[in-house]
């Protein structure tokens, strides 16, 4: 499935490929591949509350500010949150940028293998095979519990609903 225009890079319409996810779901599982070259399937993450933070590029400004903001909240969090960056980048430069940027608080996943996130997620631009910029929440059952497609790749997300829907999700977890 394609979804034209659904987002813009510096006002200029992107398509995106694959079926958009919705609140309410069960997040897809997907492979993808670590920093040390092994593969990772998304239900390893089963049990905990997941930030999925999609981004085009670490190597550019905007995933660079963005990820920097996420390790530094990451350390708040509840110790049943993971914050997962994922991105098309080659697993060797997510784990030089990972270390350069001193992130720690924050798992690195790279898409560059088969899409398998961009499109069960909705979320591979067409022709530029980068993922749009998303922040999605799964809780520790599996189910999306919030969704932010950030309209204007060159933006970073909106932090506060990010936030807040990370503090419910972990803390309807602590009340089971």
């Amino acid at each position: 499935m394609e979804r034209e225009n659904a987002i813009t890079m510096k006002s200029n319409p992107l398509t995106l490929i694959g079926d958009e996810v919705k609140i309410g779901q069960r997040a897809p599982n997907f492979t993808a591949v670590a920093n040390d070259l092994t593969q990772v399937e998304f239900k390893q993450l089963r049990g905990r509350t997941v930030v999925i933070c999609s981004v085009p590029s670490l190597d550019t400004p905007v995933c660079d500010r963005e990820t920097r903001r996420f390790n530094e909240e990451a350390a708040k969090f509840d110790e049943n949150v993971t914050v997962l960056t994922i991105s098309m980048d080659l697993p060797f430069a997510q784990k030089r940028w990972c270390g350069a940027a001193q992130i720690d608080q924050v798992t690195t996943w790279s898409d560059y293998q088969q899409a398998d996130f961009g499109t069960k997620y909705g979320l591979l631009i067409k022709g530029l095979r980068l993922l749009a910029r998303a922040v999605i929440i799964v809780d520790a059952d599996g189910i999306i519990r919030y969704k932010q497609l950030v309209p204007e790749i060159t933006q970073e997300p909106d932090y506060a609903p990010v936030l807040e829907a990370v503090k419910q999700a972990s803390t309807e977890y602590a009340r089971k």
